[in-house]
C-alpha cells in the first residue's frame, strides 16, 4: 500500500475512532437513551461522511490532486476499518467488560422504543412481539451483537466509499495519457 494513503488512512482512522469513543462517553455519562435516539444516529452518519469527504479531499492533495478510484477507496477505507475498530472494541469494553447494567439499561430502553414505533405504525401485534422477542435473543450491545454490527458497519463503509472514491477520483482525460 502506498505509504501516503497508509499515513492518511491511519491519521484519519484514529481522528473518526477518538471521536466515536468520545461520543460513547458522552452519551454514556450524559444519558444512557442517547443510544438509541435516532435522529443522533444520522446526525452521526452525517459526521463520519463529512470526516471521510474531508479525508479524500486530504489525501487527494497528499497525492499531488492524482487520485484514481482505487487510492480513493482504499484511503476511505482503510482509515473507516480503523475508526470502526476502535469504536467497537470501546463498545466491547464499556457494555461487557466495565458497565454491562448499562448494556442492558440500553437493551430495555431500545425494545420499549422499538414496541412503541411500531405500536404508532399499527403494525399489528404478533409482528411487535416477535420484534421484541427477536431483540431479546440478539441483543445490540453484546461481544455477539457488537461484532455483528461490526460487520455490517463495514458494509456501509465500503458502499460509502465506493459512492465517494467515483465521486472524488481526479478525472482523467484520456488525450493526456
Amino acid at each position: 500500500m502506498n505509504e501516503v494513503i497508509k499515513k492518511n488512512g491511519i491519521k484519519f482512522g484514529v481522528i473518526s475512532g477518538a471521536i466515536s469513543v468520545l461520543i460513547s462517553l458522552t452519551f454514556y455519562l450524559i444519558d444512557i437513551k442517547l443510544f438509541i435516539n435516532p435522529w443522533l444516529g444520522f446526525s452521526l452518519i452525517l459526521l463520519y461522511l463529512a470526516i471521510g469527504i474531508y479525508q479524500l479531499i486530504e489525501l487527494k492533495k497528499d497525492l499531488n490532486g492524482k487520485m484514481p478510484f482505487k487510492e480513493a477507496f482504499t484511503g476511505y477505507f482503510y482509515a473507516a476499518v480503523i475508526g470502526i475498530t476502535i469504536s467497537t472494541l470501546f463498545s466491547i469494553l464499556l457494555f461487557n467488560v466495565i458497565d454491562t447494567e448499562a448494556r442492558d439499561l440500553i437493551t430495555e430502553n431500545l425494545i420499549t422504543y422499538q414496541a412503541e414505533q411500531l405500536q404508532k405504525w399499527n403494525v399489528p401485534s404478533e409482528t411487535i412481539k416477535k420484534t421484541i422477542k427477536d431483540m431479546k435473543d440478539n441483543p445490540q450491545f453484546t461481544i455477539g451483537g457488537l461484532t455483528k454490527g461490526y460487520g455490517f458497519s463495514l458494509l456501509g463503509a465500503a458502499i460509502f466509499g465506493l459512492i465517494l472514491a467515483a465521486i472524488m477520483k481526479s478525472k482523467t482525460n484520456p488525450l493526456n495519457e
